[in-house]
């Protein structure tokens, strides 16, 4: 399975972007959740997303980021309104089932006036 991220961009404080995700074939029975990776950090969760539709987000994103899912088109999206210099990043998709994921190649994420 082969993963392609896209949306990133250059947007300023209190903007939106969407993120796309969008897997080579379909994601049904997979988890599927965006990470982020600033420089010189570690890559954290941003938000989750099971094959039913049931979502989990980190604290920092909840209220502002939207995660779903089209599990037919194989698509795993992020909305991200009110952004945040502290949002920027690069943001990764993934999928999991069981003890097998995959990865995105990642997208940029940079907020600045």
């Amino acid at each position: 399975v082969q993963l392609q991220a896209s949306g990133g961009g250059l947007v300023q404080p209190g903007g939106s972007l969407r993120l796309s995700c969008k897997a080579s074939g379909t994601i049904f029975g997979w988890l599927g959740s965006w990470y982020r990776q600033a420089p010189g950090k570690q890559r954290d969760l941003v938000a989750r997303i099971t094959t039913d539709g049931k979502t989990e987000y980190a604290a920092s994103v909840k209220g502002r980021f939207t995660i779903s899912r089209d599990n037919v088109k194989g698509t795993i999206d992020l909305q991200m309104n009110n952004l945040k210099p502290e949002d920027a990043a690069t943001y990764y998709c993934n999928i999991r089932f069981r003890s097998t994921e995959y990865w995105g190649q990642g997208t940029q994420v940079t907020v600045s006036s």
